[in-house]
């Protein structure tokens, strides 16, 4: 028997470019565009794939935004756009 609606099975999974999702993507194509402009191929080929793979292992099953939170969390103030973290009636509207 047919089914009369069609339930999509993976709606939440990210956008993919080729193979990757986006954030893998931008790691293997900056180093890799560094390499070609610095005439050092070989060198940003290496690193493109090691940026890949850390990153890869980095996020492990985990949405991107586990790392953004390490990244809030572990880095100076005011690399990641806030100076400090907003007061408590704030938080709210900081998203």
């Amino acid at each position: 028997m047919s089914d009369k609606y069609l339930i999509p099975r993976r709606l939440d999974d990210p956008e993919l470019i080729g193979l990757w999702t986006l954030d893998e993507f931008i790691a293997l194509v900056v180093p890799f565009a560094w390499g070609i402009l610095s005439q050092h191929l070989f060198i940003g080929l290496v690193l493109s794939l090691v940026g890949w793979f850390v990153l890869r292992k980095a996020k492990a099953g985990r949405a991107a935004s586990w790392l953004l939170h390490l990244a809030y969390w572990h880095l100076p103030p005011g690399f990641t756009g806030m100076k400090r973290t907003p007061p408590s009636h704030c938080r709210l509207l900081a998203g």
